[in-house]
C-alpha cells in the first residue's frame, strides 16, 4: 500500500500485547495509518507486553536513537523450574529445591547483577553465530556458544516474592535480556530460574501512562494522534 499522508511524521508509544510479534504490531498500525512508512525502536518479543515505540513517517530516521535509550522491565522468574527457552515456551523441568531462598538472599543476589556486567544471551536468541541465527540452530538441537557479552544494569529490586515466583524491576541498557537475568538468578541462588512473564514499562522517556493499546489505535489514524519528532527528540535528548 503506498503512503497516502504524507503530514503523518512522528511517533506512537504503543502498549504490546502478548502474542504478536514487534513486526506484527508495525504492520498493523501501518496499515491503519494509510500504508505510511512505520518502523519501531527496539523489538519486543511475541511473549512480552509493554512499550513499543514506533516512528512513522520521517520519525522512522530516528528509531536508531530510540534503540539506543534505557529500557525498563518488570518480570517475574519462576524459580522452581528450568527451560531449554528460559522462559515458557520450551517443556519445563521441575527443580528439586530443598530450601527456598528468602526475600534477603534474593536481594544480595540481585545486587551482583547491578552495574556493569558481562552476560551470556539466551540459546534461544537472535544473536547470530556463523551467519545463523542462535534460535535456528538450537532448535536443531546443535550446540550454541554465546559468550558472554558487556550490558548495564542501572536499577533492580525485587518487589514482591511467593515462592516460587519473584518479581522484579529492571533498568537497563541496551542489549540486556530479560530471560537471562532469570536462568542467571536461578544459578546464583542454587535454584531453577525460569521467566514467567516480562513487561516493558519503559523506553527511554516513553512510558505505559502514554501508550495507546494495539487494539486501540484509532482507525484511520492521523499525525494528530502522534508525539511530534521535535518533541520526542527533545525528550530523548537526541537530534531531530
Amino acid at each position: 500500500m503506498a503512503d497516502t499522508d504524507a503530514s503523518i511524521n512522528g511517533f506512537l508509544v504503543l502498549d504490546k500485547p502478548v502474542g504478536p510479534s514487534s513486526m506484527r504490531a508495525v504492520a498493523v498500525v501501518r496499515r491503519r495509518a494509510g500504508g505510511r512508512k512505520t518502523g519501531h525502536g527496539g523489538t519486543l518479543d511475541p511473549r512480552a507486553s509493554g512499550v513499543l515505540v514506533l516512528g512513522l513517517g520521517k520519525a522512522t530516521r530516528q528509531l536508531e536513537q530510540v534503540v539506543a535509550t534505557a529500557k525498563r522491565y518488570e518480570t517475574e522468574v519462576d524459580l522452581s523450574i528450568r527451560t531449554a527457552t528460559d522462559d515458557l515456551e520450551a517443556e519445563p523441568i521441575p527443580v528439586d529445591v530443598a530450601v527456598p531462598p528468602t526475600p534477603a538472599s534474593i536481594r544480595e543476589a540481585l545486587r551482583k547483577f547491578q552495574g556493569d556486567i558481562m552476560q551470556a544471551p539466551p540459546a534461544f536468541s537472535a544473536v547470530k553465530v556463523n551467519g545463523r541465527r542462535a534460535y535456528a540452530l538450537a532448535r536443531k538441537d546443535q550446540p550454541v556458544d554465546l559468550p558472554p557479552r558487556p550490558v548495564r544494569v542501572d536499577h533492580i529490586e525485587l518487589l514482591e516474592y511467593a515462592w516460587p515466583m519473584a518479581r522484579i524491576d529492571i533498568a537497563c541498557g541496551k542489549g540486556f535480556y530479560v530471560r537471562s537475568l532469570a536462568r542467571d538468578l536461578g544459578t546464583a541462588l542454587g535454584t531453577g530460574g525460569c521467566c514467567a512473564s516480562i513487561r516493558r514499562t519503559a523506553v527511554g522517556p516513553f512510558s505505559l501512562d502514554e501508550a495507546v493499546h494495539l487494539d486501540d489505535v484509532p482507525d484511520p489514524l492521523s499525525g494528530a494522534h502522534l508525539i511530534g519528532i521535535a518533541e520526542a527528540m527533545e525528550r530523548i535528548g537526541g537530534t531531530p
